[in-house]
């Protein structure tokens, strides 16, 4: 007799399903605003247009894979969408407020922080909470390593390569990866931490479905 697999549903968050959506809206609004009146979002020789395709793709990207993959299976994961969101948001609106030419550490902040919470969304939407902790150290520094050199390499070819202070371009980039690599670690010991005391159990629910599935499979098998 063949046994069916329910779809995993978690009941939706209200709180971060707000503010997810709020920072998606923020995020589009601020990049029209910064296409339209460049001056006003201080992008000017900061890639602009570039980050209005980038950025938008980004943030959409869970919920795309999840309408075309996993919605018949799975109630969305909203915290990983939103750590994915807030990384692109928190980027605009640094700049938006002149924060990466007002506050001389908020550059380094940004790299630490976001490379990190982009690490823990790869994590959670890839790995389940039955992970080991160099499992999910491994996961975290494979994505989050390899994301913050790309992001380095485009960063140095969209305006860094012709601006005035591009010597100094070498320094900044091995402290930008450094730190990025940094927050990697953190965000996987935390996401790991959280998993062991019971927390983050119903945040990647695509994960539990595909995790009852296997176990299914190997009881098929052992009972045959």
């Amino acid at each position: 007799m063949t046994q069916t697999i329910a779809a995993t549903r978690h009941q939706t968050p209200a709180l971060l399903r707000a503010l997810n959506i709020t920072a998606k809206a923020g995020l589009v609004l601020m990049l029209l605003t910064a296409l339209i009146i460049p001056e006003m979002g201080n992008l000017e020789d900061k890639a602009a247009g570039t980050r209005a395709i980038a950025y938008p793709a980004l943030a959409f990207a869970v919920p795309a894979i999840w309408w075309f993959f996993w919605r018949e299976r799975a109630s969305f994961p909203w915290l990983a969408d939103f750590l994915v969101t807030i990384t692109c948001f928190t980027d605009i609106l640094g700049n938006r407020l002149d924060f990466y030419d007002r506050i001389s550490w908020f550059d380094d902040w940004m790299h630490f922080v976001n490379t990190g919470l982009l690490a823990a969304a790869w994590i959670l939407l890839t790995l389940h909470r039955s992970a080991t902790l160099p499992a999910t150290l491994e996961r975290g520094l494979s994505f989050g390593a390899t994301a913050a050199i790309f992001w380095e390499i485009g960063e140095y070819f969209a305006f860094i390569s012709s601006h005035s202070e591009k010597r100094m371009a070498y320094e900044d980039t091995l402290s930008d990866l450094g730190l990025g690599v940094l927050g990697v670690t953190i965000a996987a010991l935390t996401v790991h931490a959280c998993w062991r005391h019971g927390m983050l159990a119903s945040t990647a629910p695509q994960l539990e479905w595909a995790h009852q599935s296997e176990q299914k499979s190997v009881d098929d098998h052992v009972r045959r």
